[in-house]
């Protein structure tokens, strides 16, 4: 079986690549022919990597079934990072081997072998979230920088009136508030009051990548459950992330 695809934003699908490699070395992503879909776990287990991508979203697209695709994420953002502004990238796969093109002022063509990763079956979390919070990405980036200055945690409360990051620790205290009034909470749902930690080591490399995705992130969580934050990818798709809670 062979695939073959353009993305017409080379810049665009870096920066989706470099967020799957924030928190994941190999992973293999699964060609078929209504798109691209990967799911897959860091090495700690605390995070896991959601990414589906629709045919439609692709300048071409060809694939004649199931494709399954190892990637060393690493060696893939090496080679992206070549990438320029109007360029365009294609991926080929074919006979054991996987072609990037950069199409640009010139075609520049990297070959890498395709690596065999034992991936295993991952099911979608099963989690009643009972707070739902979309916010501009920026924000929440700004936030996470803030909390990244006193503690290695946050802790999420959904509250009725707003959406509250807390972070604490010897080096002081932090408390950033999103409520109707400020302006980058887009839409809030509370279910029920919620309260729950986070690692901060994860949250900062899950957004400070993704918030070039997309300028809008869903947040779910529920008290002391795991967490999903979900990007929306230009042209259809998403990338989503569910992290498991600190317990403190």
């Amino acid at each position: 079986m062979s695939m073959r695809f353009v993305f017409s934003d080379a810049r665009e699908w870096r920066y989706i690549i470099e967020s799957i490699a924030a928190l994941i070395e190999e992973a293999t992503m699964i060609v078929t022919p209504d798109g691209i879909r990967l799911r897959a776990l860091d090495p700690s287990r605390v995070a896991m990597v959601d990414l589906e991508i629709p045919s439609t979203a692709f300048e071409e697209f060809s694939c004649d079934g199931e494709v399954r695709i190892g990637i060393n994420f690493d060696d893939m953002k090496k080679i992206l990072k070549r990438c320029k502004k109007d360029d365009k990238v294609e991926y080929e796969a074919a006979g054991g081997k996987l072609r990037i093109k950069i199409i640009g002022k010139a075609t520049r063509s990297f070959t890498l072998p395709l690596i065999d990763v034992g991936a295993e079956t991952l099911p979608t979390p099963r989690v009643v979230f009972t707070a739902r919070v979309k916010l501009l990405s920026d924000a929440i980036e700004e936030a996470i920088r803030d909390a990244e200055v006193i503690a290695d945690a946050v802790k999420f409360e959904a509250r009725e009136e707003a959406f509250i990051m807390k972070a604490l620790s010897d080096k002081g205290d932090l408390e950033v508030r999103f409520g109707a009034e400020s302006g980058s909470l887009i839409e809030y749902e509370v279910q029920e009051p919620a309260v729950a930690s986070y690692s901060l080591e994860y949250l900062g490399d899950i957004v400070k990548k993704s918030a070039k995705i997309s300028d809008l992130v869903t947040i779910e969580f529920a008290t002391n459950k795991p967490a999903a934050l979900t990007f929306e990818i230009p042209l259809g798709g998403r990338l989503a992330y569910y992290l498991a809670p600190r317990m403190e």
